[in-house]
């Protein structure tokens, strides 16, 4: 900033960190805008690294920090729905009114401690409404990721979006297809994490956008369920409610995991000789979506491993009573227990009303919490070979069952264990 102005260039805060600044918030960078041209900026700075120079960007390093740095700009048209084809260097206001919404057309000059707003975006600020500069079909068109960023700064600010933006929102929210998934799974994950992520859901929904990006979710609508267990209504109401009860720091995986849990039951739906709604195997079905869904949408596969084992084992939980010492200790061991647990208690908190089986893993942890919940095996293969038996499948089930009575308490040490499978197979 201060070797741009040095210099002789114009150099403004823009953007984001402005509207952060005057909202209170930290922002997350820091952006600079400019007449400086790119080959001038480049000139300037020690380090740079051209991410965008064909668009005026470039990306400056210094002390550690990343700062972009952008000449001012106005845009040619767009054919592709997300980029222009041709950029021409202009002013500030040329520059504000390429922008998406008026509370992000906004420069800061640190210098003069003046704000410069040429959209109005000041008095949006204010009133805390998103607002397209200039027109908004033609912002949404130019480029189509606007059409989900207008929701996630609705979200995440708790701002309204005015009526002509909304009304062009809901006008062309099919076209939302012509983003990449990775920019619209960037955006739905900002959405989700917000606090506000039950207004962001509900703008989704009543946009048109949930039923674009995510059509196993709008398939849920009209799903009926058993009243005596869902007396809340069908899997749609369910699923949202669920999301209402989330507490506001919610992992990712945790909230994906609400969303995707159920996502089978209209493929699984029967009715059976009694009358009664089931959706027999529809964990296995969820899961199955849900891995799609995940692809689709590019997510890592460390998400999907924390999410998929949630959504399969989700309906573990109603066989808690009746488990096994071993198989319920296998269970709390599992990596994603604590958030199947969440799960399982906000599913039942947004159904059936019932937390016995949620109470009795909570006293089972503590009961299990003075060792370890899967201690180190008594034996090995090793062992086993050293008995006489030759490696095979079978090596398993026996290191398998010695576990479930070492786990029960019935086996304690490696003696024991030895003997005991001996025991069971009288030929060793």
């Amino acid at each position: 900033m201060t070797r741009l102005r040095g210099q002789g260039f114009e150099a403004l805060y823009a953007g984001g960190c402005v509207r952060d600044r005057l909202l209170g918030l930290t922002p997350h960078d820091y952006d600079v805008a400019t007449n400086a041209l790119p080959a001038q900026v480049e000139d300037i700075f020690l380090k740079t690294v051209p991410v965008g120079a064909q668009f005026g960007v470039i990306l400056v390093l210094e002390e550690g920090s990343e700062i972009q740095v952008a000449t001012f700009r106005g845009d040619g048209a767009y054919h592709d729905g997300r980029h222009p084809e041709s950029v021409h260097f202009t002013d500030a206001e040329g520059d504000a009114r390429r922008r998406d919404f008026t509370i992000n057309g906004l420069f800061y000059d640190p210098v003069k401690e003046e704000l410069l707003d040429f959209v109005g975006g000041g008095e949006d600020l204010a009133a805390g409404i998103i607002r397209a500069i200039g027109n908004p079909a033609e912002r949404f068109s130019e480029d189509k990721l606007r059409l989900l960023r207008a929701v996630r700064f609705a979200t995440t600010l708790g701002f309204t979006i005015e009526t002509e933006t909304w009304n062009a929102l809901l006008k062309y929210s099919s076209d939302i297809h012509a983003v990449s998934a990775e920019r619209i799974r960037d955006e739905l994950v900002k959405i989700l994490l917000s606090p506000n992520r039950l207004r962001g859901f509900d703008l989704l929904d009543r946009s048109g956008l949930l039923r674009e990006i995510l059509p196993e979710i709008e398939a849920l609508k009209g799903c009926d369920q058993p009243p005596d267990f869902h007396p809340e209504g069908d899997v749609f109401v369910h699923t949202r409610l669920m999301l209402s009860l989330l507490a506001p720091d919610a992992s990712l995986p945790l909230i994906l995991s609400v969303l995707l849990h159920d996502i089978g039951k209209p493929s699984t739906r029967v009715v059976d000789e009694t009358g009664r709604i089931r959706f027999n195997g529809h964990e296995g079905v969820s899961t199955t979506m849900g891995e799609a869904l995940l692809q689709r949408l590019r997510f890592s596969n460390e998400i999907s491993d924390a999410v998929l084992p949630a959504v399969r084992l989700h309906m573990s939980f109603k066989d808690v009573p009746k488990m096994r010492v071993a198989t319920l200790k296998r269970m709390m061991a599992r990596p994603t227990f604590d958030e199947e647990l969440e799960l399982h208690r906000i599913d039942c908190l947004a159904s059936h009303g019932m937390l016995d089986n949620h109470a009795l893993l909570i006293a089972k942890r503590e009961e299990f919490s003075h060792e370890p919940l899967i201690p180190p095996p008594l034996i090995t293969g090793h062992d086993l070979i050293r008995l006489g038996k030759k490696p095979g499948r079978e090596f398993a089930g026996i290191l398998q069952a010695v576990q479930t009575r070492q786990l029960e308490g019935m086996l304690s040490s490696r003696e024991e264990a030895l003997e005991w499978v001996k025991n069971q197979n009288p030929g060793v």
